[in-house]
């Protein structure tokens, strides 16, 4: 009983700092002030504060984990109602997703390289791009730490929502599949949710590229790796 009265609370208190995260982007909605990085920040220091263990915070976490997979899934009732045209869009999608990946997997070898770091955090770096299930089995796979690429993974999708409004600006970049590949394909889910802002065809481009991204890169990844490590 106890347990489960303390996961209502944690859910409550996540809810409820997502909620505060939101109004405060609507008051100051700059790129570095995105939801998901406010709520984290609160939560963070709720954690800190009260010296809660991450364990206890996963009492009532783990709900709200469950509740992924069924808010992935949505993103299909946008699929559908846009299916029509993303047939018509199928070429630009696939051929801009499919360069994302390349580039995702190759700038995180090379940049690795120039870093000096180890090929044991290289490997959990390069699935950065797709969505954590998928970017942790192609990490242990290649010989990675996957909860080395959990943080990856939030990094990438955290940090690209946050540029993306810069980014879009500076080259001018205002149309809803640019916007949907870009974001799905280098961002993840968190990118696609970022787009569904913008409008559900540039969610809809999102899912997709997301989809296309993490097939590619499941392919790519150990190839290149044998080629270029």
């Amino acid at each position: 009983m106890v347990d489960i009265l303390l996961a209502l609370l944690i859910v409550l208190v996540t809810i409820g700092s997502y909620m505060v995260a939101v109004k405060f982007h609507q008051l100051y909605n700059y790129p570095f002030t995105a939801p998901m990085i406010i709520a984290s920040i609160i939560l963070i220091t709720i954690l800190i504060v009260f010296h809660i263990p991450y364990e206890t915070y996963m009492i009532g976490g783990k709900w709200i984990n469950e509740l992924l997979g069924p808010a992935v899934v949505a993103l299909a009732y946008p699929l559908y109602r846009n299916r029509q045209l993303l047939k018509q869009l199928a070429s630009p999608i696939l051929i801009g997703a499919a360069f994302g990946s390349f580039v995702g997997v190759l700038s995180g070898i090379y940049l690795s390289k120039l870093a000096g770091v180890s090929d044991f955090v290289t490997y959990s770096l390069l699935p950065k791009n797709v969505t954590t299930p998928v970017a942790m089995d192609i990490a242990e796979a290649v010989g990675g730490e996957t909860s080395l690429t959990a943080i990856f993974v939030v990094i990438a999708g955290v940090g690209g929502v946050s540029v993306s409004t810069i980014v879009f600006k500076l080259f001018h970049v205002n149309n809803s599949l640019a916007k949907g590949i870009g974001l799905g394909g280098a961002s993840h889910a968190i990118g696609t949710a970022s787009a569904m802002e913008e409008n559900q065809l540039a969610g809809s481009i999102g899912s997709v590229a997301m989809v296309i991204s993490a097939l590619i890169v499941s392919v790519i990844t150990p190839l290149l790796i044998t080629l270029l490590m």
